[in-house]
């Protein structure tokens, strides 16, 4: 079964879904599946006619963050020496590194649609970079670095200290408390939330509702609008 479940277009300019499709582990990072969104986010970026790209989640969380069953590196008979064994540890943070420069350099609307509650990565990473956050009413963030040993990874602190202020960011990152969905919300990472039951359908009415706005052609008008905001 694939990581990841990637819808195709209904009609010209309906959103395009790519849904993390690991439910079992939560929508753990593990398997291929950093992989896949990265594929799934570059053929989505040169689709003729849609306007949205959408992140979101399969079953009740949005992500667990890293799946620690297949995080670790193997044991030091299988380097040949330090530097094969450095080299490997680096090579686990390419797919979340190139995961994220897809979302960046997305031409697209770019929709994270959080339908359930994200932890560590997967709270940390997408906000900052996604263009529309919207939410469910079951949806906290926690991020436990600090028990865990680690630091804030992927640009989260600057990206967290930009949206809900540095005091906010230091209390959130450092004591890994989880932050409710209204608060996200009112600090203004949030566009909208939607009722759990028929999130998908609420998240689907609302991007139509806003391509009503726009005559035309609004996949281009769309885009320039991006690329606009994008040199503020």
């Amino acid at each position: 079964m694939s990581n990841l479940r990637t819808s195709s277009a209904s009609a010209p300019g309906s959103p395009l879904n790519s849904t993390f499709n690991r439910p079992k582990t939560l929508n753990a990072f593990g398997g291929k599946l950093m992989i896949e969104v990265v594929a799934a986010i570059r053929e989505l970026n040169d689709h003729p006619d849609t306007v949205f790209t959408v992140l979101t989640g399969e079953g009740r969380f949005f992500s667990s963050g890293a799946d620690v069953k297949a995080s670790g590196l193997d044991s030091p008979e299988g380097f040949a020496n330090d530097a094969e064994k450095k080299i490997a540890f680096f090579q686990r943070f390419v797919p979340a590194l190139e995961m994220l420069r897809s979302i960046i350099d997305h031409r697209k609307v770019f929709v994270l649609a959080l339908n359930g509650p994200a932890v560590g990565g997967g709270a940390a990473w997408f906000t900052g970079v996604s263009d529309i956050v919207l939410a469910s009413s079951s949806v906290y963030l926690q991020v436990p670095f600090s028990a865990l040993g680690l630091v804030p990874e992927n640009g989260s602190a600057i990206n967290f200290s930009q949206s809900m202020g540095v005091h906010r960011a230091n209390e959130f990152l450092m004591f890994g408390r989880k932050v409710t969905v209204q608060e996200l919300e009112q600090w203004g990472i949030v566009n909208q939330i939607f009722p759990v039951d028929g999130f998908q359908d609420h998240v689907l009415q609302y991007l139509e509702g806003q391509l009503a706005f726009v005559d035309g052609a609004p996949t281009q008008r769309f885009v320039e609008k991006k690329k606009l905001l994008e040199c503020i």
